[in-house]
């Protein structure tokens, strides 16, 4: 299986991101005119590749409403205070399956989980399960579009970009919060 390079699909939009600490560790953001284009953990594996994006400090970001609301929004969320984001996604990229399968993973309500298993029959590829573990991996919108939901077909925490650390605590977030 060979992996694909994602690029935005519409190279003049301009995206501006930054990175803002949190309770688990550094976390890009990035948007465009259109909305938010990604959030991940610095140094998680699958990161975006930002050159060509305009680096904003949190001063600019304010002045960019999709990167301020994001940024608001992710700070009450680790807090316990949100439940659901309220933000415009922009996904510029990905193939016709990892789209099936972001959309997908925005089904799974706040502190619920589900397996790997369940989003392949979601997607109508009940045998694709390795392939929905590897678009869920590339998810370019961690914990907006909750891949940290999905667990193994035993229970296990396996597979989060972020590091499964972190997937516990965000599973353990929601139990307490939900």
């Amino acid at each position: 299986m060979t992996h694909q390079v994602h690029t935005m699909t519409k190279p003049s939009s301009t995206v501006q991101h930054q990175t803002i600490a949190t309770p688990l560790g550094d976390v890009g953001l990035a948007a465009s005119h259109a909305g938010l284009v990604g959030v991940w953990f610095v140094g998680q594996a699958h990161a975006p590749q930002t050159q060509g994006w305009q680096e904003v400090s949190r001063s600019e970001a304010k002045r960019h409403p999709v990167l301020d609301l994001a940024h608001a929004q992710l700070t009450q969320y680790l807090a316990g205070e949100r439940q659901r984001f309220e933000l415009p996604l922009a996904l510029p990229f990905g193939t016709p399956f990892q789209q099936r399968v972001w959309h997908a993973l925005q089904t799974i309500a706040y502190g619920q989980t589900t397996h790997y298993g369940d989003i392949a029959q979601r997607v109508g590829s009940p045998n694709a399960v390795r392939a929905v573990g590897a678009a869920i991996g590339r998810n370019p919108l961690s914990m907006v579009i909750a891949c940290h939901r999905v667990l193994g077909a035993n229970g296990a925490l396996t597979g989060y970009a972020g590091g499964i650390a972190r997937k516990k605590s965000l599973l353990a977030l929601e139990a307490a919060h939900a």
